[in-house]
């Protein structure tokens, strides 16, 4: 297509190969964000919710309170630092019933809860706010019996 333009002759051949090769780079690169977020709160939510089980088992297992908490938030953090998140924030709270304060005593139930959080790749300081971060967390509840040996007596 030639065009007169103030009297000049413009000629237009391969200016929509140009346009569609910008449009192409201004539309993939968000949708390669978006992609690339997905995927790391994808693999930090899997790394959560298996610290919480992890977490949750390996306190259910400790002799009492004090060492099942020492355990738990260890736990956590090896199960997050295998998911690739070594230097996520992690944050472990341990709850039980029906015995709040002894939690290895009787038919008690444990739950662990997780909270972390995961920064989101490839943005910068936006406003000079911090770096952008997406919080996950997961529990997990465990009856400590389930895991607790059971001496027989002998007859």
């Amino acid at each position: 297509m030639r065009r007169r333009w103030a009297g000049l002759r413009l000629d237009q051949r391969g200016s929509g190969l140009v346009e569609m090769v910008w449009m192409s780079i201004i539309l993939l690169l968000p949708l390669l964000w978006i992609v690339l977020s997905v995927f790391e709160v994808q693999r930090g939510s899997f790394g959560v919710s298996g610290a919480a089980r992890a977490a949750a088992r390996a306190y259910a297992l400790a002799p009492n309170d004090v060492v099942g908490e020492k355990r738990a938030v260890a736990v956590a953090r090896q199960a997050l630092a295998d998911q690739g998140l070594n230097d996520v924030p992690v944050s472990v709270s341990v709850t039980c019933r029906p015995y709040p304060k002894n939690c290895h005593s009787g038919t008690s139930v444990i739950t662990v809860r997780i909270e972390s959080a995961v920064t989101l790749p490839l943005l910068p300081d936006v406003l000079g706010s911090g770096t952008p971060t997406f919080r996950l967390s997961a529990d997990h509840t465990v009856p400590i019996g389930q895991y607790q040996e059971i001496q027989e007596q002998s007859r």
